[in-house]
């Protein structure tokens, strides 16, 4: 049975979501408290985290930050703010998706199982799983091979690396700091400019109209993410 941990103060949206979830055959945790919740959630075993943004003690913006650092799991945000900048914060500090206060308890349920399906695709099997295959992009990790639509592309290794990467976690928004130390590392040469150099390289190998990619989007004073 796969385990949620939901990190929410307000008590009767936190019940809410439980029982649906519950419902729907996931074990299902509550904290009310930041601090606590952030414990809980390096320290337990889960599959995905509910993280209201707005909590006593510690906020779900450092939470998302903290567990992002030890953790793959999908994390999805709740927020009572419509503001697109704290979405694009929440996205850029790792969360996988947000959902905005009101929200429709099977809409919530519908994001859980849709984000819980694609981290077991793409993450948790990638050991077995060698191929990604993502609307006419062929990537053959056995091969180390690039193919577009059938046709295979020359990627040096660097961008290969980088591409991969993004492909195994779509969605998520990566700064170039965290891709260059990702990629590159701590003790590399350069510094994040080297990420817009290869995301430019592969963009023009991959993309039919480099300035309209459909696969590795640019989220301007944030970073990059991969398009599922």
């Amino acid at each position: 049975m796969e385990r949620i941990l939901i990190i929410e103060d307000e008590r009767e949206i936190a019940e809410l979501e439980r029982d649906y979830l519950e419902m729907n055959g996931f074990a299902v945790d509550i904290e009310a408290d930041g601090a606590a919740g952030l414990k809980k959630a390096l320290d337990a075993e889960y599959d995905l985290l509910l993280l209201d943004l707005m909590l006593p003690g510690t906020s779900g913006f450092e939470i998302c930050k903290k567990v992002r650092k030890e953790k793959e799991i999908p994390i999805l945000m709740i927020t009572a703010k419509t503001d697109d900048i704290d979405k694009v914060r929440g996205l850029g500090l790792g969360a996988d998706d947000y959902i905005v206060k009101p929200f429709s308890p099977n809409e919530l349920v519908a994001r859980v199982k849709a984000h819980l399906a694609r981290y077991k695709r793409l993450v948790k099997k990638e050991d077995t799983e060698k191929d990604i295959r993502v609307r006419g992009l062929h990537i053959d990790r056995t091969s180390r091979r690039v193919f577009v639509n059938g046709e295979e592309k020359t990627l040096t290794a660097k961008e290969y690396d980088l591409l991969v990467f993004m492909a195994l976690h779509p969605n998520r928004v990566f700064s170039k700091d965290d891709l260059f130390e990702r990629i590159w590392g701590f003790d590399a040469l350069g510094d994040n400019t080297t990420v817009t150099v290869h995301v430019r390289r592969i963009r023009e190998k991959i993309e039919d109209d480099p300035s309209k990619p459909k696969f590795i989007d640019t989220i301007w004073g944030v970073g990059y993410r991969f398009l599922l």
